[in-house]
């Protein structure tokens, strides 16, 4: 029992290296013989594995036949051509290789000493891809701003909301939270809503403003700026606008220009999130979709949707790092 129980060493991690790679390998060569979508009931699983977990290790081939026979029955096939559904989320065989190397080495870099070069590599590759998508030069790490890599567009919101309160509450004092108010169309993804309940914006503080075919279902300017004047006059206070590249229902472009310069005119954080669409504007063709974004404070893409990387891996630039640094850092005053 005691060899049994043994950590693999090097020549048993080639043996099963090389079996899970060929078992992947296989699936993608027959993927679409699956269902794209997974045929089984709530619940089957259960019904398929132990109540608890197993006291002995089982063989690695028999592990591979039960991923065979008990999981891929349960898996939508995301990666399959025949695959139409929510948006693209394309992972590619550099992306699955890259993903191996990452997690044999592990790397927990949350600071620049716990592993100097995952710090400086981060830093690196979103300048090259800030650069690919001709963001401001104010994005870029070589000045006061820089990107750094967030799990989803959900978490980029969040954390650029989070630095955003807590720079105007400095400023009007931290018993005005009950004032502050949030933008966006409603056709903006659900994670706005969610980060403002996490962020302590109270929910009527959270304007989605309705956008219809006469805009292609773009944000009004017009309509925000009449709803802004009518918040300043009750004695709230404007500071968080979210635009969209790319909506989730239809891909909608919201006017970045026109909505950067209403929120500078008003002292607000402007964020767009183009989780979406966003990797489209490597194109030059539709780079266009992105004019405006030099009046944002930070944006975000999505490099696993449509950059064939594996989820999750969401990008997140701002101009001004400080931002995040200090509410990460410290309380407000």
């Amino acid at each position: 029992m005691e060899n049994r129980l043994k950590p693999m060493d090097a020549e048993q991690l080639r043996e099963y290296g090389h079996k899970m790679v060929d078992f992947i390998a296989d699936y993608y060569k027959t993927i679409e013989n699956f269902p794209v979508l997974s045929q089984v009931e709530p619940g089957y699983l259960r019904n398929l594995l132990p109540d608890s977990a197993p006291n002995q290790p089982d063989s690695f081939q028999h592990v591979l036949d039960d991923i065979q026979a008990k999981i891929l029955p349960g898996v939508t096939h995301w990666q399959s051509p025949n695959y139409f559904a929510y948006y693209p989320s394309n992972s590619s065989v550099a992306g699955f290789v890259g993903e191996m190397l990452s997690a044999g080495l592990n790397i927990v870099g949350f600071s620049w000493i716990t592993s100097p070069a995952a710090t400086e590599l981060e830093m690196i590759v979103l300048d090259w891809l800030a650069k690919m998508l001709k963001l401001p030069e104010d994005f870029l790490s070589a000045g006061q701003g820089g990107g750094v890599i967030q799990g989803t567009a959900s978490e980029a919101v969040l954390v650029v909301l989070l630095a955003a309160r807590d720079k105007v509450l400095r400023r009007v004092g931290k018993d005005a939270l009950e004032k502050l108010v949030v933008y966006a169309s409603d056709q903006m993804h659900s994670s706005l809503q969610k980060a403002c309940q996490i962020a302590g914006i109270h929910p009527e503080n959270c304007r989605l403003l309705k956008a219809t075919s006469s805009t292609n279902y773009a944000l009004s300017p017009e309509f925000l700026s009449e709803t802004i004047s009518q918040d300043l006059t009750i004695g709230l206070i404007p500071f968080f606008l979210c635009a969209t590249v790319g909506t989730t229902s239809s891909t909608a472009v919201d006017p970045l220009l026109s909505l950067g310069k209403i929120a500078k005119s008003n002292g607000m954080w402007f964020h767009v999130d183009a989780a979406y669409a966003g990797s489209a504007c490597v194109c030059p063709e539709f780079r266009h979709y992105m004019d405006g974004v030099e009046e944002a404070d930070s944006f975000n893409m999505n490099a696993h949707k449509w950059f064939l990387t594996n989820f999750d891996c969401s990008a997140l630039w701002v101009k001004a790092q400080a931002f995040l640094l200090q509410f990460a850092t410290t309380e407000l005053a």
